[in-house]
């Protein structure tokens, strides 16, 4: 069984930066396969980004080069960094963890999830 505590969601300004945190316990956090979703109000739950035991990520498309996903096995955290937010990026951000090594944009494959942290980004 894993827990996960996603914390660092506020309200910020368009055009600011923002780090989200999601802490693990309960397995070997470093074990792995990692991801962030989102979803905005009346909006299906969008896979965002994923990083794989080793450290290879995959971002949605259209985030690539504002978001990046890192992990600190030492810390059992995971990350999202997030720069230039825009309304858009308006969501509960929730972490997941897969019960395998490799990474995956489905939200099928992650048994486990957290209960999510707002963002809200003002125009």
């Amino acid at each position: 069984q894993v827990q996960l505590v996603e914390s660092g969601g506020r309200l910020v300004q368009a055009g600011d930066s923002l780090r989200l945190s999601c802490v693990a316990s309960g397995r070997t956090f470093g074990d792995n396969g990692m991801g962030w979703f989102r979803q905005a109000p009346e909006k299906e739950r969008e896979f965002v980004a994923t990083i794989s035991r080793s450290g290879a990520t995959y971002y949605l498309d259209s985030l690539k080069g504002r978001f990046t996903i890192s992990r600190d096995n030492a810390k059992n955290t995971l990350y999202l960094q997030m720069t230039s937010l825009k309304p858009e990026d308006t969501a509960v951000y929730y972490c997941a963890a897969r019960n395998v090594a490799g990474y995956s944009q489905q939200p099928t494959n992650y048994p486990y999830w957290g209960q999510g942290t707002q963002v809200v980004v003002s125009s």
